[in-house]
């Protein structure tokens, strides 16, 4: 047994993770307030959203590269500029309006998508490890909680066939959030595994 590692990656992530749902929250609560109000409530929520993205890279990044500082530092430098580029692309007024909706939805699905390149590198560096296996398993998951949650609210599905309909129920802006918080819990089971596969193993 090596010495216990860092954890702070992992804590990013679940901090992340929770100011991501507690700015959404807050924004459906407070943005019926005003215009002023919901205009500053949006921000936090993109804000937010770039959060979860940026530091769900930081476990996986951290604990597959942590020998090899580089890469390490190539992929979490990398993921936190593209994070803070979104953020404050989301802050432009302009990016509220409606016709950016699909727009929103592909940044936020392409940072997401960014992660492919230290994944399939993790891979081929540990392809012999069952734990880069099963890892990649609930990263491809998540991927795919997250891309469907933003396929979901780009295209407005299921409102956009029955208009009406799930005006309370079952529209896809709950749908989406169902799908956040399943690939958060999905990717938290993955750094689990992470935390322990380095705690035993080391470098």
């Amino acid at each position: 047994m090596t010495q216990p590692i860092t954890r702070w990656p992992f804590f990013a992530f679940m901090g992340g993770a929770m100011f991501c749902l507690l700015a959404s929250s807050t924004c459906h609560l407070l943005s019926c307030h005003s215009e002023r109000m919901s205009y500053i409530m949006l921000r936090l929520d993109y804000a937010g959203i770039a959060a979860l993205i940026s530091t769900s890279f930081y476990p996986p990044v951290y604990y597959s590269f942590m020998c090899d500082p580089f890469f390490c530092n190539l992929y979490m430098g990398f993921i936190t500029l593209l994070g803070i580029s979104t953020v404050l692309f989301s802050l432009m007024p302009v990016f509220q309006n409606p016709e950016f909706r699909t727009i929103r939805a592909s940044l936020f699905f392409g940072m997401g998508l960014s992660g492919v390149a230290p994944i399939l590198h993790k891979l081929f560096l540990f392809w012999h490890h069952p734990e880069a296996i099963r890892t990649t398993g609930y990263e491809l998951l998540m991927g795919l909680f997250y891309g469907l949650g933003a396929l979901v609210y780009a295209t407005r599905i299921p409102e956009r066939w029955k208009p009406g309909m799930f005006d309370i129920a079952g529209h896809s802006h709950q749908l989406f959030h169902i799908l956040v918080v399943a690939g958060a819990y999905t990717h938290y089971r993955a750094g689990l595994i992470y935390l322990k596969w380095r705690e035993m193993q080391g470098c």
